[in-house]
């Protein structure tokens, strides 16, 4: 068996040499005088000169842009840095570059569903329909910085819409179709968004899901929409009347925009959205996460081109829906002029090798899936090879949860010794990573081989001080190009401050538990704050309570989500109820139902507990933190005092519950990190 730590693959030398992160190198020597013996040594350059390593990265990626840019860098501090000053540059037309130099059948994007055969679509295809629908938004008086959301499935539809979205300058926002009224009109109402592209509904599982009626609340709850672009995904007749102009994805197509030669891509300033992200917090409304076109196009080329070393002809896949940032990232693929693989449907349904036929039938380079998808695939004894042709397969990407030494050690024994593993860590805050895969490096079990180039990660202990080799908060302490802009509405940027810079004044606090090694790799050992993590979807606890809050019986809650040892999840959600009150079938299976169809299938819980009280602090502050580390093994005495609390004996339960043999066994491997 694997052990954390342990060599599994050694890159060849002459993979690295023909690497993109060579090729970096060797410009940055002839470019710029640089030399750097190994990727440690570049990487602490670039996290100590970050306006030295952007500007030459500007430089090696031949940004376009109107004009140079005035200064790299401006602002004081990390949460008012603008990056490329008096650049104007469109994420858009970074994304369709390659299609200038695509061979004429040469594939942009590789997708099917469970209701589509696989399908393709050529570079010029892609350019085609992008300016078509791009062309018919100006013609409905779409301009730049309105803002335009989806509620459709990962189909090529939304790839289109995205592209056409920035391409004009307006500001993109998704939710997948899975998301409920409540949840998709918490995010959607905060950004006023003047048209919305929506789908009838989606398939899961073989089952297909009407959303015509969702999609009708939740317009009628958005007035500042004046228009609905229809997909008729599902193929069911359209609404009648939705009190708003309506067109159909086929109308937007048709109509013929200007050549690639012609067209205009809009091309912004540095302070310009791009998109909006949503990553909950524990109290309020989700946030509205801004990114923008420069930090998006320099992150995302820098990921893909030089970590991931994608290139042209070769693909990547990665299971999401269009309501995870991954979804963006996977967007991002084409910045490389890479193939962009879609999938839309169940990743376990007819079978749990599904994804697997897709990556042969797509002839895949890179396969990414969560970590918790891959343990699924073990249990089952999923063979991903067996009869099937996987030459192309040389990558396989881990996202959205912390991995363990089972999930490589399964991964080599069946696709072979010569895949290279990536084990990544980021998120939705930055769309983007903080650690990942080095061409350079060895692959370690359950390591992720080093810190991104430019982000200057490091793990600090309980006195703001960088530890190696010790278990610490992951911290950011130079501002990086990923950076949110701010969060939509927020007035003085009050709640961007308190959520990333309040526990460390000036340094970005991601909310991770993380290891640095000597040599540079790290090690995720999840989240240090309440966020619940679900599959690789950060879900804000006040969602959960929100609903709860609607159900009579339920007096109040707690709820919290833990990385398990095997790299899952287990969520229980605590009630305290009415007096006199008993949890029953009933009321739990009303509270199940409530979460799914108000929010999303990945709210419901694992298990709901009755206990008899829920804890808080002196302040008033639900204590999530606390109840969650405990769970995880670290002694009471640790998570809180009883001076701290408003009632000590109300965290009584939970010690009890805590030591329970079944619950101790979930995190023998995680306790450590609390």
């Amino acid at each position: 068996m694997l052990a954390e730590g342990e060599i599994c693959w050694n890159p060849p030398a002459e993979q690295f040499d023909a690497s993109c992160m060579a090729d970096f190198m060797r410009w940055l020597e002839t470019a710029r005088d640089l030399h750097f013996d190994d990727f440690e040594a570049l990487w602490r350059w670039s996290a100590d000169d970050v306006e030295g390593f952007w500007a030459a990265l500007w430089a090696y990626l031949d940004i376009l842009s109107d004009g140079p840019y005035e200064s790299v860098m401006s602002g004081t501090e990390m949460i008012s840095t603008r990056w490329f000053v008096g650049a104007r540059i469109n994420y858009a037309e970074h994304a369709l570059r390659h299609e200038a130099r695509a061979a004429p059948d040469e594939i942009a994007l590789c997708h099917s569903s469970e209701i589509r055969p696989l399908d393709t679509m050529t570079w010029s295809a892609l350019g085609d329909a992008v300016r078509n629908v791009a062309t018919a938004l100006r013609a409905l008086g779409i301009k730049p910085g309105d803002r335009i959301v989806s509620y459709m499935p990962n189909v090529p539809e939304a790839a289109i819409a995205m592209l056409a979205t920035t391409a004009i300058g307006a500001v993109w926002s998704a939710a997948a179709p899975e998301f409920g009224v409540k949840t998709v009109v918490d995010r959607f109402s905060q950004i006023e968004p003047k048209l919305i592209f929506a789908a009838d509904g989606y398939s899961f599982a073989g089952k297909r899901f009407d959303r015509r009626s969702e999609v009708a609340a939740i317009v009628a709850q958005l007035p500042s929409v004046q228009d609905v672009i229809w997909l008729s995904y599902l193929g069911m007749d359209r609404p009648e009347d939705l009190g708003r102009r309506m067109l159909v994805w086929e109308e937007l197509l048709s109509q013929p925009g200007p050549s690639r030669e012609a067209f205009v891509f809009e091309r912004v300033t540095a302070d310009h959205p791009l998109w909006i992200l949503f990553s909950s917090g524990t109290t309020g409304l989700p946030k509205a996460i801004v990114h923008s076109h420069v930090g998006m196009v320099l992150d995302q080329s820098k990921a893909m081109r030089l970590h991931f070393d994608l290139k042209p002809g070769q693909s990547m896949f990665f299971y999401t829906t269009t309501g995870w940032m991954m979804w963006n990232s996977v967007m991002g693929s084409l910045l490389a002029g890479a193939t962009a693989i879609l999938y839309d449907g169940s990743p376990t349904w007819p079978r749990l090798d599904k994804l697997w036929d897709l990556a042969e039938e797509c002839s895949a380079t890179m396969f990414g899936a969560s970590p918790t998808l891959i343990g699924m695939m073990k249990e089952a004894g999923i063979q991903p090879r067996g009869a099937r042709n996987l030459a192309c397969l040389n990558k396989v990407v881990l996202g959205g949860a912390p991995s363990t030494p089972l999930t490589f050690e399964w991964l080599y024994d069946q696709l072979g010794p010569d895949i290279w593993v990536m084990n990544t860590s980021g998120g939705t805050d930055l769309c983007g990573g903080l650690l990942g895969p080095v061409p350079s490096k060895p692959v370690r079990a359950a390591e992720m081989q080093g810190r991104m180039l430019g982000i200057a990660v490091e793990a600090w202990d309980d006195s703001g001080a960088a530890v190696i080799d010790e278990i610490g908060e992951l911290v950011v302490v130079r501002p990086f190009p990923s950076q949110p802009l701010f969060f939509w509405g927020d007035e003085g940027n009050a709640r961007y401050d308190s959520t990333y810079f309040d526990t460390y004044p000036g340094v970005w606090r991601h909310g991770d538990f993380i290891k640095i090694t000597p040599t540079g790799g790290g090690y995720i050992y999840g989240r240090a704050d309440a966020t619940l993590n679900r599959f690789g979807i950060r879900i804000g606890t006040s969602e959960i309570y929100d609903v709860l809050a609607g159900i009579s019986r339920i007096a109040d809650s707690v709820i919290i989500c833990c990385e398990t040892a095997d790299g899952g999840y287990y969520m229980p959600l605590f009630v305290q109820l009415r007096a006199g009150d008993v949890l029953d079938d009933k009321l739990a299976d009303e509270i199940k139902l409530s979460l799914r169809n108000q929010t999303s299938p990945r709210h419901v819980p694992d298990v709901i507990l009755q206990v008899p009280k829920v804890p808080y602090t002196l302040t008033g502050k639900k204590m999530e933190v606390p109840v969650r580390k405990l769970v995880m093994g670290t002694p009471v005495g640790k998570v809180t005092t009883s001076d701290a609390m408003a009632d000590p004996g109300a965290m009584d339960w939970y010690v009890q519950f805590a030591a329970d043999p079944e619950i101790r066994s979930k995190f023998h491997r995680c306790a450590a990190a609390t």
